[in-house]
């Protein structure tokens, strides 16, 4: 049996533990879902690595990877690139022109992968100042640009697998194998370096708390794969055994989880917050009796506790819930989904609580592209899960929290550095310890709770330290708020930037009648509509310390977006930008400073 010590010996562990799975990776195309086995995977991996050794890839050589969505050829690619010892850079399709240029010449790329026309205009926009970029493959058939089929045929002679062998025998477990770069909330993009050492370590910890069922799974994948996340869980699925369906895309996450029935898949906080308030909507069309089965459904599940800690009367009417409403809403993500294995931001506790109530367990976990990327993840196994927290530290990885909060990780998982730049990779990798940049703390059960991003926390002029994320994520519950940015660094009180969440408040509209105009413009400068909110915001507030309490808000007309530049390709706050383009509206809270 293989031993895997490097990230493109997944594949080949598959076939020989459980022989050729014949949808080991799907994609859909026209309609049709397009199965490759774990043979095929294989086979068209070798010819990929035997076409770039004739087209001249050397060890160590850069080649980038550009996919609007997840599919079976970025995987293919992946594995073809690193057997050969060179390194793959996925860079996110989202991110600007001027990004990519950035991403390209710093990593120094020789070829780039991409998947679609669009991703295709925006590498030919600045493929002349890129002058590294030898040339460009597309998976999608685009006139004047080069296929990737071109290279499959050209590998189909096997006369140099040899060299494909040679170069395998050669890459080491501590090699770099990728180089990510991360989305950043400011400046320029960091090149994260990863090891194969780093990613495999993380995987086989990330095995022992993920419950996947060997040889027996389907899992959907839509979250970017150039983010660690879906890159490792990839990798997880493929060790498993798991067959992968790649969703088309987020706006049809909800046909597609119907057609594939997964068993568990990965999210985002965002994404599982408007599934939710989906649902939310549902309910409240309802009328009668099925209206109020759906709200009693929905305030027993709000204080779902795990290990049956509310007792037998909680349990039993629970077990009637499950199957009157919750087992619709389970048929609603294809009726097989059991776990969601959930990162890159603080999910809402009563996200965790309602969908674990309706038997759909959200495994909150922690960690970062510097961390390949699992440092901590919940699992309902052996008590190891806990609301409001990201779980507990998983094996071989250390965790302390300095005198002033920060998070400190150290384990095989901690990435080699930044690329060419040794300055921040010192700043961060101080005594075998990468600094997090993350402000937690680690309970009498061992389950780490991040409370704020060490950067992102701010004092008022009072001396008063405030932790942004802590308000955020308190004032997201409210329904009627979409997008919010709590600001009031050196400021007497903390006060708040927030762009409603226009489709519910106009559905709010309509329930109550109130005769009020649907454009985003009015809407924000509606009394109504801002009194309604500031009664949101009053009882969140009830939550927190007088000097944290958010005393003024602005609402912003237009929409929080990756494109519009106030979000990061993982939906994180841009706050310079966020805070730079409402500056006006700042100025109106504040004044001149």
């Amino acid at each position: 049996m293989t031993n895997v010590t490097r990230l493109f010996e997944f594949p080949y562990y598959q076939l020989e533990k459980y022989n050729s799975i014949p949808d080991a990776l799907v994609t859909k195309q026209n309609g049709e879902w397009i199965k490759t086995s774990t043979q095929e995977y294989i086979d068209k991996a070798n010819a990929i690595s035997r076409a770039l050794l004739r087209i001249g890839v050397q060890k160590d050589d850069k080649i980038a990877i550009i996919s609007t969505n997840n599919r079976t050829e970025w995987n293919i690619v992946d594995i073809g690139i690193l057997q050969i010892g060179a390194q793959d850079v996925p860079i996110y399709p989202t991110i600007s022109e001027d990004d990519y240029e950035y991403i390209l010449n710093h990593s120094g790329a020789i070829y780039c992968f991409v998947s679609d026309l669009e991703i295709v205009r925006k590498v030919n926009l600045i493929k002349e100042k890129v002058p590294s970029l030898k040339d460009v493959f597309s998976f999608d058939q685009i006139e004047g640009c080069k296929n990737w089929a071109e290279l499959l045929a050209l590998g189909e002679d096997k006369s140099n697998q040899d060299v494909v062998d040679d170069r395998k025998n050669r890459v080491k477990a501590d090699d770099l194998a990728t180089i990510i770069y991360t989305s950043g909330t400011t400046g320029k993009p960091k090149g994260v370096m990863l090891s194969h050492n780093n990613i495999v370590s993380n995987v086989f910890a990330g095995a022992l708390r993920i419950p996947l069922s060997p040889g027996k799974s389907r899992t959907m994948s839509y979250l970017p794969v150039c983010h660690i996340l879906e890159r490792f869980y990839l990798y997880l699925c493929q060790y498993y055994g798991v067959s992968i369906y790649f969703g088309e895309s987020i706006d049809k996450i909800g046909e597609n989880l119907k057609e594939v029935k997964p068993n568990l898949m990965t999210g985002v906080p965002r994404v599982l917050e408007k599934v939710y308030d989906k649902i939310y909507s549902k309910g409240i069309e309802l009328k009668g009796i099925k209206k109020v089965l759906f709200f009693w459904a929905v305030n027993l599940g709000l204080c779902y506790k795990p290990y049956k800690e509310n007792g037998w009367w909680y349990e039993f009417q629970l077990k009637i819930a499950r199957k009157v409403i919750f087992s619709k809403w389970k048929e609603g993500v294809g009726g097989n989904l059991e776990f969601i294995a959930c990162g890159s931001a603080a999910l809402q506790p009563r996200l965790a609580r309602i969908f674990a109530a309706a038997q759909i367990t959200i495994m909150e976990g922690y960690g970062l592209t510097e961390t390949s990327p699992l440092i901590s993840i919940n699992d309902m196994r052996n008590r190891g899960y806990k609301i409001g927290t990201v779980g507990k530290v998983i094996d071989k990885v250390e965790v302390k929290i300095a005198k002033d909060g920060e998070i400190l990780c150290k384990g095989p998982n901690v990435m080699l550095g930044y690329f060419k730049d040794e300055v921040q990779t010192n700043e961060v990798l101080i005594d075998g310890y990468f600094h997090t940049g993350d402000i937690g703390e680690i309970d009498s059960e061992g389950f780490l709770r991040i409370t704020d991003r060490k950067k992102e926390m701010f004092k008022t002029s009072g001396g008063k330290y405030i932790s942004p994320q802590l308000l955020e994520n308190a004032m997201k519950q409210s329904r009627f708020i979409e997008q919010i940015m709590v600001i009031g660094d050196g400021q007497k009180m903390p006060s708040a930037l927030i762009q409603p969440n226009f489709e519910f408040v106009k559905e709010w509209a309509k329930i109550h009648k109130l005769d009020i105009e649907t454009t985003n413009e009015a809407i924000v400068s509606n009394p109504k509509v801002i009194e309604r909110i500031q009664e949101e915001i009053n009882v969140l507030n009830e939550k927190f310390g007088n000097w944290e309490k958010i005393k003024r808000f602005e609402l912003t007309s237009d929409l929080w977006t990756i494109d519009g530049g106030h979000l990061t390709p993982t939906l994180k706050l841009k706050r310079k930008i966020v805070l730079e383009k409402y500056k006006d509206l700042y100025t109106k809270i504040y004044g001149k400073s």
